[in-house]
């Protein structure tokens, strides 16, 4: 086991990315692993792919399709609209059913394997859009049940877990990489590449974040 390398749970949207580099910051050796499971835009998984061979990250993709097949929504079905605004109650239809846990699970499998403790994910309570798996009380208790499972000492990161996307930006200025998450990663509902389709949830969120950020920089400088 080693404290100085770390698994990346990598989308290739803002929040993964901002916390890939955030890993490369802190740790000597960075692996990414993004999961294929059959979602709309498999243009994520491309900027995935081209984030990682860009900036000489190892980079792993698991088929994860069966997940598609168990949890039809908006981001695996073409007929499943994404809804405009957020249910008042229940979680929105952009929801995936168990989507991180599976994926911490995997990334767990593999970061033992390679004798790393580390595991970093861009789940954040601040901007949750109301999916219960990115709450900090979900991610403390299955990093104990990971570690009561595999037998071994799992340490999971979440650097975005308590700031809001105004904050995810800054953090991604503070790294030196704005240009790179505002160009080439994917965070739209409707599979549009850097500031996307400014109209779906995702967008929206991303583009009002950024503008808060904007005006606090300005504030700031």
């Amino acid at each position: 086991m080693t404290t100085e390398r770390a698994v990346v749970v990598f989308s290739g949207g803002q929040d993964s990315t901002t916390c890939l580099f955030w890993a490369k910051e802190r740790f000597k050796e960075v692996v990414a692993v993004t999961f294929d499971y059959n979602q709309k835009h498999s243009l994520e998984i491309d900027c995935a792919k081209d984030i990682c061979k860009k900036y000489n990250v190892e980079h792993h993709i698991l088929d994860l399709s069966l997940l598609n097949q168990l949890a039809p929504n908006a981001l695996t079905r073409d007929d499943i609209q994404v809804d405009k605004d957020a249910p008042i109650e229940g979680t929105p239809n952009t929801f995936v059913d168990g989507r991180n846990m599976i994926f911490l699970t995997y990334a767990a499998v593999i970061a033992k394997q390679k004798g790393i403790n580390n595991i970093v994910t861009g789940v954040s309570q601040s901007d949750f859009s109301g999916y219960p798996d990115c709450r900090d009380v979900f991610i403390k208790s299955l990093n104990v049940t990971l570690n009561l499972a595999m037998g071994y000492e799992f340490n999971i990161h979440t650097p975005l877990m308590w700031i809001d996307k105004a904050e995810t930006w800054k953090l991604a200025d503070d790294l030196g990489v704005l240009e790179v998450i505002e160009n080439e990663t994917l965070t739209c509902y409707n599979g549009i590449k850097g500031t996307g389709c400014k109209e779906c949830p995702a967008c929206e969120l991303r583009n009002k974040g950024f503008l808060n950020f904007m005006a606090l920089k300005r504030n700031l400088y």
